[in-house]
This record gives C-alpha cells, sequence and structure tokens, in this order.
C-alpha cells in the first residue's frame, strides 16, 4: 500500500475520534500496510501531534468516569495497550471518585432500592459489570434500602 495512502486513512479515523497508537497500528495493519512502513507513519503522527496515547486516556477517562470504576477503566486502557504512566496522568487530572460514581450511576439507572432479592442480584450483577467492588455495592444498596423505609 502507498505510503501516502496508509496516512490518508490514518488521517481519516483520526478526524473521528483518538486512537491509541496499538489501536490505530492494529487498524493500519488491517488495511494491508506493512509493519514497519506503519510504525513510521505512527512515529510521524504523534511526533506532529495528531497522535497520543495521553490525549487518549484523557478522553477515554472523561467519557468513561460517569459510568464505570476506576479499576474498569484502568483495565480497559490496558488492553488497548496503553502505558501505566499514560493512564496514571489521565487518572490523576480526572481526579475519579468511585463513591459519587456508583451512587449516580445507581441513582440513574435503578433510582430505587431493590424490592426483592431477584432485583438486588441483577442491580449488583449491573454494578459488578461496570468494575465496581461487591463492597461498595451492597454498602449502596443498603443505604438505598435504609432510606427507604424511613
Amino acid at each position: 500500500m502507498a505510503a501516502a495512502s496508509l496516512r490518508a486513512q490514518a488521517i481519516r479515523l483520526l478526524a473521528r475520534r483518538e486512537y491509541a497508537r496499538a489501536e490505530l497500528q492494529q487498524k493500519l495493519l488491517a488495511k494491508g500496510g506493512a509493519a514497519e512502513e506503519v510504525r513510521l507513519l505512527l512515529d510521524a503522527l504523534i511526533a506532529q501531534g495528531y497522535l497520543s496515547d495521553v490525549r487518549y486516556a484523557q478522553v477515554a477517562v472523561a467519557h468513561k468516569s460517569k459510568s464505570f470504576a476506576r479499576r474498569h477503566i484502568v483495565e480497559s486502557l490496558r488492553a488497548k495497550g496503553l502505558a501505566r504512566a499514560d493512564i496514571e496522568t489521565a487518572l490523576t487530572e480526572a481526579a475519579i471518585d468511585d463513591d459519587a460514581a456508583l451512587r449516580a450511576l445507581w441513582q440513574r439507572r435503578f433510582g430505587r432500592a431493590p424490592v426483592d432479592t431477584r432485583d438486588e442480584a441483577r442491580q449488583v450483577r449491573y454494578l459488578q459489570a461496570r468494575g465496581f467492588a461487591l463492597s461498595a455495592i451492597l454498602r449502596l444498596i443498603r443505604a438505598g434500602r435504609s432510606d427507604a423505609a424511613r
């Protein structure tokens, strides 16, 4: 594939949204780019400021911080191939509060204490899938029950 065509594809992808370097590399390799050519292109895009793992991490953290626990965000960013330092930088800047995010998400999604054990299990599964700790979830549900009892 021609370098100009590969560069055009990379710019087109980056115009839509931020990408992590590893994620963009996979896409370009899948489109038929040679490994060395893709590596050189990504280095050039980073040097020009078009591609940044730190910026990608900041955008991802800002997007996910309202609905996911810190642990889940870290795991998803690691899966995208981001360095630990880039992830920590983004998390520090965002100042994520898991308890506040858990309460807000629970209120938005459910808004009331579970009515029976089946409903409680459903709420717990939903919140655990978003990376929140079981102890924090149960504490929140107990508090919701005591508030509803008053």
